[in-house]
């Protein structure tokens, strides 16, 4: 199912002119189990984290792992203007819970920001630790099960077909 999907993208001719053209190494567009769920790992990852510019982030752990960057990059996308405050508040309560520290109340100003960055830093940044690591794992190990279930079954229906 997952894996048809990208099978069937990434055999496409436009993709090897893509690759040849700009000289691109195949492993950061490669669509196996472990690309797929490393670019999805990293891009959550990195997309609960409050910070500018996490596509150059991504870009940034190209060194350091051989994951699909554009699964990476999208993954990132999660984490945009609509979805940052409630991410990034939710980060905040966690934050604050595990710290036993109490909860400000929150006004969207610049001026609150400014006054109270000190208080919420610490508790915004224990949260994002908690919810890049849980969620991403969680992410990687869920999308690592469905895929090789999805082969567990082909297979198994090759063989049914078979003996019929």
């Amino acid at each position: 199912m997952v894996r048809k999907f990208f099978q069937k993208k990434s055999s496409g001719g436009k993709l090897n002119q893509l690759i040849e053209k700009y000289n691109i190494p195949r492993a950061y567009l490669s669509t196996n189990r472990k690309n797929i769920s490393r670019g999805v790992f990293i891009g959550l990852f990195i997309a609960f984290i409050p910070m500018p510019m996490q596509m150059l982030a991504v870009i940034a752990m190209i060194p350091f792992a051989k994951f699909n960057v554009p699964i990476a990059i999208s993954m990132v996308w999660l984490s945009n203007p609509v979805t940052m405050p409630a991410m990034y508040y939710m980060e905040y309560l966690t934050g604050s819970f595990f710290l036993g520290t109490q909860i400000a109340p929150v006004e969207m100003t610049m001026e609150w920001f400014t006054d109270n960055i000190k208080n919420i830093f610490l508790p915004l940044y224990v949260g994002t630790a908690f919810y890049s690591v849980t969620v991403s794992s969680a992410v990687y190990f869920l999308i690592n099960y469905l895929w090789q279930r999805s082969v567990y079954k082909e297979r198994n229906q090759g063989r049914v077909e078979d003996e019929e």
